[in-house]
Parts: structure tokens; C-alpha cells; sequence
């Protein structure tokens, strides 16, 4: 296992993947690449097979969901390389219209992840060769992990042990929004009471 510092891993992605590549970033003293959506097969398998990174290991597939931006959606592809001990990110935006290229044949590992992500986002992968629902039940409607996902108006299936069989019951949720307080309780303990201010 070799090392191969920052900047010189820098050089060689812009040495080999220049055309395809808009954006090289730093996060967590690991490379993120933003690249053209259509040019994720190429990108990845340029990062799989050349010889001086070898990114042979495809940790996971995720997205995050920007409602507010024209290109709604991010596809992330966290990659390991063990010859160059390092992880990287390859990032590509799309709207909810557009269809990513599925990398099944660069990573076979990558089906469950673009089921998942074609699952709970509604992104499609096109050569998918069996895209469909994964987490959640097949008549189920709509994509849960949009940002725009109602929190009422939906059936769940649960186990009903009286019927002795699954059962598609109404979704009930303890909040209509989705709002969280991240104070943590630990930080009211730094504040001086006033009898503590006045002694």
C-alpha cells in the first residue's frame, strides 16, 4: 500500500479525466470530483482502472435531494482505493426528469445502491437490468426521501396479530412537519443561573 500526497492526486485526475471534469474539491482531507452526469461509466471506470489510483472498491451510492435548485439531486459514489489508501467522492447533478447511466458493469456491487436510490429519490438508472422497488412495498407511491415527500395521506403495511396477516393501514405520524430542535441539553448547564450571577 502506497500514499500519494493531495496535490499530486489532484494532477492526475485533472491528467485523466479533464473532459468530463468540473469541479475538484476538498472535504474531510478527501478529494470530491464533480463531474458531467453523463460521463459517470467513463469517469468511473478511468478511476477503477488506471494504474496509478486503482479506485477498485465501490463503498456505496448514495443522493441528497436540493428541491430548490434547477439540478434537484445529487448522486454520490464513494470510492476506496487500498493501493493509494485513500476514499473519494465522485459527485454528478441531475433533475428529476433526467435518467443516470447505471454502472452495473463498472461495479456490480452498484445494484442493490441504484435500487435503493431509484427507491427512496425516484432517480432512474437506465440498463438497469432490474430496477424496482427494493425497501419499500411495491404499490407503494411516491419517493419517501424527497424533501417534498407528504407525512400524511399514505397506507404503511404492518403485521396485524389478531388477523394473523399483513395489513395496509393508514400512516400515522406524531408530527405533521419536519422540524427538529438540535439544541443539545448539555449546553444549558454552561449558563449562570441569576442567584449563581448575583453571589
Amino acid at each position: 500500500m502506497s500514499s500519494v500526497s493531495f496535490s499530486a492526486l489532484i494532477d492526475l485526475f485533472h491528467e485523466i479525466l479533464s473532459p468530463d471534469l468540473i469541479e475538484i474539491t476538498c472535504d474531510f482531507d478527501e478529494p470530491v470530483l464533480t463531474v458531467y452526469a453523463g460521463a459517470n461509466v467513463r469517469i468511473l471506470t478511468l478511476l477503477r482502472d488506471n494504474k496509478k489510483c486503482r479506485f477498485r472498491q465501490l463503498v456505496d451510492i448514495t443522493a441528497v435531494d436540493y428541491p430548490e435548485k434547477p439540478q434537484r439531486f445529487e448522486v454520490i459514489y464513494n470510492l476506496l482505493s487500498h493501493k493509494i489508501n485513500t476514499r473519494l467522492r465522485v459527485k454528478l447533478k441531475v433533475d428529476c426528469r433526467a435518467s443516470v447511466s447505471s454502472v452495473i458493469g463498472v461495479f456490480p456491487a452498484a445494484s442493490w445502491y441504484e435500487r435503493e436510490i431509484w427507491d427512496l429519490f425516484g432517480i432512474s438508472f437506465s440498463d438497469h437490468p432490474d430496477l424496482r422497488r427494493i425497501l419499500t412495498d411495491y404499490d407503494f407511491e411516491g419517493h419517501p426521501l424527497r424533501k417534498d415527500f407528504p407525512l400524511s395521506g399514505f397506507t404503511q403495511v404492518a403485521y396485524d396479530s389478531n388477523l394473523q396477516r399483513v395489513v395496509y393501514e393508514p400512516v400515522e405520524l406524531n408530527q405533521n412537519y419536519r422540524s427538529f430542535d438540535f439544541l443539545s441539553p448539555w449546553e444549558g448547564m454552561l449558563q449562570k443561573t441569576d442567584t449563581e450571577k448575583a453571589s
